[in-house]
């Protein structure tokens, strides 16, 4: 990965060079800022420039035995650390154990969530966390002498998922790094770090990406339409991951936008019969993917609510979005809006909670008939 690959991010990565090239790189750093704006690329971008056997002034050659190497992420002196699931009570995981799987994700997209990284893993319902296994893991790697005779660069992934004994031995580590050893922290939840190891690290804060900037990727990268490309730019707000996972999802998010408008209009007709029909047809879609409706629900009701300011830059909506609010947004106001919106979150409280999603949902759409004539 080097730079000129990189979405955007040219103050970022002028910053991060100037350091290098006046020899005041901090040996532990922490990218911060959104999802999908581009942290893990700039952090492995500099990874492979620091690598690199014949850099430029702004990048690395590309052509070198050690830039050859990165292409496939398996340089001997980059070592990966990221969050990982048990598969059994006995089990004890770190990240070489998921190397595969990291490696073939970094091959198709270097701008992926949490969510991507559990469907790789097949975590299902678990939760990924960085046990204290994997200190100690890293303890060997950095014990050894750099394979190149040069430097070592971890690239730690989500540092807010350590556990504490995996926090404390890591803080220990930075604290009394090996020579010529870089860490390179990628953070979504900063605050959520041990406040110890944040005030040992340099911040290195990463903005939203510029709507052009993520227009002209999509349009480089997968042939968008120059309008497609800018619709999507914008809906994203600044995350070119979202933009990735709405254009994925599209036939998903069609399909919930076609139940939120047959809810809609249901409801407003009040027509009990089709409400029930309806409540069991999204009660058949598995608690997963009823939870992303919800969620998309939500979205919604807040993009209608806010097109009734006619403020159109602060809408997010797809051009089939924007046509279903021309009509429907009227009905979303300031008399029901926050209780729409508190009706949705108990929903989704109640199917995370396992409770029937034949009753969760045609209670809220029963209740969806009084509250849309607020």
């Amino acid at each position: 990965m080097r730079f000129n690959e990189v979405i955007g991010q040219e103050e970022t990565k002028r910053h991060l060079l100037q350091m290098v090239h006046e020899d005041r790189l901090p040996h532990a750093m922490m990218f911060c800022g959104p999802q999908g704006v581009g942290k893990l690329p700039l952090a492995l971008a500099l990874a492979q420039y620091l690598l690199c056997e014949n850099p430029s002034s702004d990048d690395a050659c590309q052509l070198c035995s050690s830039c050859r190497m990165l292409e496939q992420w398996s340089h001997p002196d980059l070592h990966f650390s990221f969050p990982v699931c048990k598969k059994k009570s006995t089990d004890h995981p770190v990240s070489d154990d998921f190397l595969p799987e990291w490696r073939e994700q970094l091959s198709q997209s270097l701008y992926f969530d949490t969510e991507n990284w559990l469907n790789d893993i097949k975590a299902e319902n678990q939760q990924i966390v960085h046990y204290v296994y994997e200190s100690d893991s890293l303890q060997k790697k950095l014990a050894l002498k750099a394979n190149q005779g040069g430097r070592k660069v971890i690239v730690l992934w989500l540092p807010e998922r350590m556990n504490i004994e995996m926090a404390n031995k890591l803080l220990k580590l930075i604290e009394e790094p090996p020579q010529k050893t870089h860490f390179l922290l990628v953070s979504e939840e900063p605050e959520m770090v041990l406040s110890t190891i944040q005030s040992r690290v340099q911040r290195i804060n990463v903005p939203a990406l510029k709507e052009e900037e993520i227009s002209h990727a999509l349009q480089y990268n997968l042939s968008l339409p120059p309008d497609e490309a800018n619709v999507m730019a914008h809906v994203a707000q600044g995350s070119y991951t979202e933009a990735l996972k709405r254009i994925e999802a599209g036939n998903e998010e069609q399909l919930f936008f076609e139940l939120f408008k047959q809810l809609m209009r249901q409801s407003y007709m009040r027509k009990i019969k089709e409400l029930r029909h309806w409540a069991d047809t999204v009660s058949e879609l598995g608690r997963e993917r009823q939870k992303r409706l919800l969620v998309f629900y939500q979205r919604q009701i807040r993009e209608n609510f806010i097109f009734n300011f006619h403020r159109h830059d602060l809408n997010y909506e797809t051009t089939e979005e924007n046509d279903f609010s021309i009509n429907f947004a009227r009905f979303i106001n300031e008399k029901n809006v926050i209780k729409i919106m508190d009706e949705l979150s108990d929903a989704q409280r109640d199917i995370e909670q396992n409770v029937n999603p034949r009753m969760v949902f045609f209670d809220f759409a029963l209740k969806m008939i009084v509250l849309l004539i607020q």
